[in-house]
């Protein structure tokens, strides 16, 4: 497992309240972070799992070995494992050299990222136990990943976000007010995948309330929006994970400027 321990997020973290943000620094609160998010994605939203995976009750693939997991630790959470309530999973431009592709390259055609020089990082497997979601505990890991951001100088973060289900005409105003209204440059646009590749532009721009498509959105994808993030083109079905991926993009500034800047504020 990746585990890095230097300085900031990645030893002593930072904190709210009861609450700390920081990167897994063993392979037990790794473990404890794979077991969350099988509950969150196979026990709560329906995942398809295997039988190892069933049988191990976590939720692992090789990608969890190069990766960085940032976790949201509260102390007085005595029935969860080593107390982590909330998870991320950071992949960075090195650590994808060394597994041979980012996760989402599996989904989506990420060429235009990987060809603009910039320094990338890939955004994966969020999740919050449900005694936790509140915009505490969601402010909290956007601190550590701008704080991640500053430290490591990422230009660009990106990834796959998930809506529920795998019936694209069941979400078509979401759908095609993401890709009107939300479609990110060329020179940074994912493509999915000609094989995978659903249109998302199920509807015409006139024929969408964009309000309502917008409140009808998934909490994480509202975030990226307000944040000012972009989709990719196209929208893949995942199947195993019972959702439909768009692909998210965000230059780095916009975290930072939101997150890393504010707070250093605050504590001057």
């Amino acid at each position: 497992m990746s585990i890095i321990t230097p300085r900031g997020i990645e030893r002593e973290g930072l904190r709210s309240g009861a609450l700390t943000v920081r990167v897994a620094q063993s392979g037990a609160e790794i473990d404890a972070a794979q077991a969350l998010r099988y509950a969150v994605f196979y026990d709560e939203m329906g995942a398809r799992a295997d039988a190892p995976t069933r049988a191990r009750r976590r939720d692992h693939d090789a990608f969890d070995s190069v990766a960085t997991h940032l976790i949201v630790v509260d102390e007085a959470a005595a029935d969860m494992p080593h107390g982590i309530v909330a998870t991320y999973r950071l992949i960075d431009s090195d650590a994808a050299a060394r597994a041979g592709s980012f996760y989402s390259g599996s989904e989506f055609d990420l060429a235009p990222l990987l060809g603009g020089g910039n320094r990338l990082l890939e955004l994966g497997r969020s999740c919050v136990h449900a005694r936790y979601r509140s915009g505490t505990v969601m402010n909290l890991l956007w601190r550590g990943i701008a704080e991640y951001v500053d430290r490591h100088g990422i230009d660009v973060m990106f990834g796959c976000a998930s809506l529920p289900g795998t019936d694209p005409d069941g979400i078509a105003d979401q759908l095609a007010y993401l890709s009107h209204t939300h479609l990110a440059p060329e020179p940074l646009r994912p493509r999915a995948l000609p094989e995978r590749f659903v249109e998302m532009r199920r509807k015409d721009a006139l024929a969408v309330d964009p309000r309502q498509a917008f409140l009808g959105l998934p909490p994480l994808i509202k975030g990226y929006l307000r944040l000012g993030g972009w989709v990719g083109d196209g929208a893949v079905i995942d199947a195993q994970f019972n959702t439909i991926d768009v692909a998210i993009v965000l230059r780095t500034e916009q975290v930072t400027a939101r997150y890393l800047r504010h707070y250093r504020r605050d504590a001057a």
